[in-house]
């Protein structure tokens, strides 16, 4: 099978390896589609936490939409043809080569946990958001209910409360889902911060209540003008040190600064002479997948409700033969929202 590698350098080629192996808990899946994530452009550029030199190069991709076609002996909550959330490839350097995972999914054959053949205790974290995919569903438009089902979970975690302000650094593909997951449990207003024209109206057209241009007003201004004392919350939806310490400037006394982007260095200086005395700083940066998994059915729901439209935050399709232009292209920041590899 070909998958797509990481290499030393931070370019990316697609190799010929085997298919993975599974065991008797586990089944095969044929990729259908993976969606472009800005944790992969991170990898590319040998910055994301955890991940060492030593371990390139690294199988890429995470988000899997795959169908099963072949189930080990004691799997019992999937079968053949079933499509699956999250299939991944782990490294297996005796079968697939030298090469590491950053979860691997950008291949054309991957693996999938069954959840129903371990015992209560012993389910594979992953394995509870491995979720099977209603067939009213679209496959390939399926990468998207990834993002839906992480950033549902993260706005519960988060506390973000019905009739509650909420301001929101980021208006790409996390960004324009967290503007519509916290329109669904309530938040009022959702104003949402752009950093130029096109995201700015994407976010009113995503369904925020306010969207202000960064480059064109005070965003501290504008906030305070609307709030004098503060918003309970603002979203990182960047991973920006800048958006860390300009929330300062907003959040009310024991206001919360919700960081989900993922920064590019390990470290920051952040400057609270702005802030209030009381204040929370809380990372979320790698979904809890049971509650991620708790949110799938939240999210399914509400698709077939009508009140979400998965089409609406993905703006490119690309072909997996074309899958390295489609990387250079979100490198490059020319994909405007989900951008999804099709096999």
């Amino acid at each position: 099978m070909k998958t797509v590698l990481v290499n030393k350098d931070g370019s990316l080629s697609v190799q010929e390896v085997p298919k993975p192996k599974y065991g008797p808990k586990q089944a095969l899946t044929k990729t259908i589609a993976n969606g472009i994530c800005g944790t992969d452009i991170h990898l590319m550029k040998k910055a994301f936490k955890g991940v060492t030199e030593e371990m390139y190069p690294l199988m890429l991709g995470h988000e899997n939409v795959g169908e099963v076609v072949e189930v080990g002996e004691e799997v019992t909550g999937l079968k053949v043809g079933d499509k699956v959330l999250l299939p991944f490839v782990d490294p297996d350097p005796d079968h697939l080569g030298p090469y590491g995972s950053a979860w691997g999914a950008l291949s054309e054959y991957c693996v999938v946990n069954d959840a129903a053949a371990y015992q209560e205790g012993e389910v594979p974290d992953l394995a509870k958001a491995q979720c099977i995919i209603p067939d009213d569903i679209d496959p390939v438009d399926a990468v998207m209910l990834i993002t839906l089902g992480e950033v549902l979970s993260n706005v519960k975690y988060f506390g973000i409360e019905k009739d509650k302000p909420v301001v929101i650094f980021g208006c790409g593909p996390v960004g324009l889902t967290f503007i519509k997951m916290c329109k669904m449990v309530g938040a009022n207003p959702v104003i949402a911060i752009a950093r130029n024209e096109p995201k700015r109206k994407n976010a009113l057209d995503g369904g925020a209540d306010i969207a202000l241009n960064s480059k064109e007003c005070d965003i501290t201004k504008e906030i305070r003008d609307m709030f004098p004392q503060g918003v309970p919350f603002v979203i990182d939806a960047v991973g920006s040190e800048d958006v860390v310490n300009d929330a300062m400037g907003l959040i009310c006394d024991r206001g919360e600064i919700c960081c989900y982007g993922v920064p590019r260095k390990e470290e920051m200086h952040i400057d609270f002479s702005k802030a209030d005395y009381n204040w929370v700083l809380n990372f979320q940066q790698f979904p809890r997948k049971d509650e991620e998994a708790a949110a799938h059915s939240e999210v399914i729901q509400w698709i077939r409700e009508g009140k979400i439209n998965l089409k609406d935050y993905i703006s490119d399709y690309f072909s997996f033969d074309d899958v390295i232009e489609a990387y250079d292209k979100a490198m490059n920041k020319q994909v405007l929202k989900k951008g999804i590899v099709v096999f």
